[in-house]
């Protein structure tokens, strides 16, 4: 199996390197990731300027290609120019931080794993919540056992996996639970301060949690201990609008 590992947290972050060794065991793992991290990146696109990938030697070895983009120009660079047969399965990650919720709209690991969808081959992201001594071993092991599974069952095409695993020790998490996507807010501000040049600037803060979790959310799975798996897709249409949207243009004729 030919697998393309990506991230948004950089190519030299502890996490790809873990997922890298233990995905090896599957099959043949090239790693094309941002040569900075790209946190927060989303589905941004490099359009204006050159992208240059030079080659990442970790302890005298080849480890990956280091690129100077977003995680969705990792992925097409990757699938169309790098990768030497094309790949059976992208996986995304491991995030430093929960993608959950409204998360998924401005994470660069989800985006990643979209632009996989888009081209048509089966993706993942696998986010795990922040915590100071994060279980990178035992989130690597669990998005093995997703890849694993993917080699015998098909997700649709235009799907892509997004996994979330809560900063607990492996005999603590409750389980694994499918959701959909918590799609409300966070609370959050802006904390003001003057710098020494006297100039104002912001910085975006809050709590990170929202005022309620939903039912069946992937918000709701990762607050209460287990390991949150929510089938995504990039065609955001409300089609349940669409008839009373065509009502509104016809009258406006």
């Amino acid at each position: 199996m030919e697998i393309l590992l990506t991230n948004d947290d950089g190519i030299y972050a502890p996490a790809i390197a873990v997922l890298k060794e233990t995905l090896k065991d599957l099959g043949n793992v090239t790693v094309v990731a941002p040569d900075v991290e790209q946190s927060g990146a989303s589905h941004s696109i490099t359009f204006n300027r050159p992208i240059i990938a030079r080659k990442v030697f970790l302890n005298n070895t080849f480890f990956g290609y280091g690129i100077s983009g977003s995680p969705a120009d990792c992925v097409k660079l990757a699938v169309r120019e790098l990768m030497e047969k094309p790949a059976d399965i992208i996986v995304s990650g491991i995030n430093m931080g929960a993608n959950i919720g409204i998360n998924v709209l401005h994470s660069g690991t989800v985006a990643a794993a979209i632009e996989g969808a888009i081209i048509g081959i089966p993706s993942l992201a696998v986010s795990l919540e922040y915590s100071e001594i994060p279980e990178i071993k035992n989130a690597a092991m669990f998005a093995k056992n997703i890849v694993a599974h993917l080699t015998e069952h098909t997700i649709s095409k235009g799907t892509l996996l997004n996994i979330n695993i809560p900063a607990l020790q492996k005999e603590n998490i409750k389980g694994v639970k499918v959701t959909h996507q918590h799609a409300f807010g966070f609370n959050e501000r802006f904390d003001r301060h003057t710098d020494p040049d006297g100039q104002t600037f912001y910085w975006l803060s809050g709590d990170g949690k929202p005022s309620s979790y939903g039912q069946g959310t992937d918000m709701e799975a990762i607050c209460n201990g287990y390991i949150s798996i929510t089938p995504l897709q990039f065609d955001m249409t409300n089609y349940n609008a669409l008839s009373k949207i065509s009502d509104l243009a016809s009258s406006s004729l």
